[in-house]
């Protein structure tokens, strides 16, 4: 029998990713050891409080139904959330839940788009963005995002005829994989570019708890005027280390709201009661713990940052997220070859930053996934092996 697949699956790729994975188990395979820095699962636990209320809503039998729509309880927390922690006011039916930012912005496309409509995606670009215009059929813009412009866009930069096409605008700040953090004025920037074209404004607030040096992490929705405009997607994942429970919100614009529930009901039949439940207590319990993970990150970053520094790697200090993103030493021919060379000689393994668009070549990605203990002994490890005195950063 001859099965022939979709054609459009072939627009993805698994490519440098199964490459490192092959390269990682065989290194496993002859006893080397491996720091992986490649995967941005968080290492801290779940916290107490969350996985007790989980615990103790997996005992009722009733949670094991189909929960076909989220818990009125779960909207007042996220909406008390919001106005306890942005200062942002927002209403039940500005919000529905989603399993996991990666699922909502792979889907909301085929809820915003038409064939033929644009959509503005940022370049490096985490690859989750491009599937979603990509779903909604929509063709494909990428705006450049330059470490000379500290990984802001120009908007000026866009031509009019592709912005007046544009249905949205996906946007993410601090952001994963560039570790960039942007300025109030580049959101009312945002805001106004976004009215001037009717462009949808997509905002990924995932790493808003994990920003460093005193920043305030914020919400694009505590901006006059963001919520006519557009939407953000909320994560619970990396704040309270909830990645394998895809506990996510899509929050803003009521249209798109809508939009995205009634998509959302023809596929899906709701979030699983007892982690509805687990999200419900993340939300209205103490932030003490976030805070203090945070501070822990920043630790991370410190130590990784100025010890690769010392050893002669300039590397940008990560502004926000759970990664740092460094410049490859000059004499390699990409971003990949290096990672390679990189895990053969060291058994550290990162992501090249052509992963995540065209404009990541030359880059690499580091996730903060490691105790400052092994990330010590691992900068030690990558000292000793010689290759870094062996060719010239740029």
């Amino acid at each position: 029998m001859n099965i022939e697949v979709s054609r459009r699956l072939e627009h993805f790729q698994t490519g440098i990713f199964a490459a490192l994975d092959e390269k990682k188990d065989a290194l496993i395979k002859s006893g080397r050891k491996v720091y992986n820095l490649s995967v941005g699962t968080p290492d801290f636990p779940v916290f107490d409080h969350v996985r007790d209320a989980l615990i103790a809503a997996a005992r009722e039998p009733d949670n094991f139904h189909y929960a076909l729509k989220d818990l009125p309880e779960l909207h007042t927390a996220i909406k008390d959330y919001y106005k306890r922690r942005f200062n942002v006011e927002i209403s039940t039916d500005e919000v529905t839940s989603v399993n996991g930012s990666q699922e909502g912005i792979a889907h909301i496309g085929m809820a915003l788009c038409n064939p033929g409509d644009v959509v503005l995606l940022p370049n490096p670009g985490y690859p989750v963005f491009e599937v979603g215009g990509y779903f909604g059929q929509a063709k494909l813009y990428f705006y450049d995002l330059k470490e000379e412009n500290d990984f802001l866009p120009k908007f000026d930069d866009i031509p009019d005829e592709i912005a007046r096409q544009a249905k949205y605008i996906m946007v993410s700040y601090p952001y994963n994989p560039v570790c960039a953090i942007a300025p109030d004025s580049f959101y009312k920037e945002l805001i106004a570019f976004a009215k001037k074209y009717n462009i949808i404004v997509v905002h990924d607030n995932a790493y808003s708890d994990i920003i460093y040096d005193g920043v305030y992490g914020g919400s694009f929705l505590s901006f006059d005027g963001a919520k006519e405009v557009g939407v953000e997607m909320f994560s619970l994942s990396k704040s309270f280390n909830l990645t394998g429970a895809r506990v996510s919100f899509v929050v803003g614009n009521k249209k798109v709201i809508d939009a995205v529930k009634l998509l959302r009901s023809q596929y899906d039949f709701g979030m699983f009661l007892p982690i509805q439940h687990a999200a419900i207590a993340a939300l209205t319990g103490p932030l003490d713990e976030v805070k203090a993970q945070c501070a822990k990150y920043q630790e991370r970053r410190d130590v990784l940052c100025d010890g690769l520094r010392a050893i002669g790697w300039d590397i940008r200090r990560s502004q926000g997220t759970m990664f740092a993103w460094a410049r490859i030493p000059e004499g390699f021919s990409s971003s990949q070859e290096f990672c390679m060379e990189l895990m053969e000689k060291t058994g550290v393994l990162c992501t090249p930053g052509d992963a995540f668009g065209s404009m990541g070549e030359g880059y690499v990605r580091f996730a903060m996934v490691l105790p400052v203990e092994t990330l010590r002994e691992m900068i030690q490890v990558i000292d000793e092996s010689g290759i870094l005195r062996h060719r010239k950063f740029s």
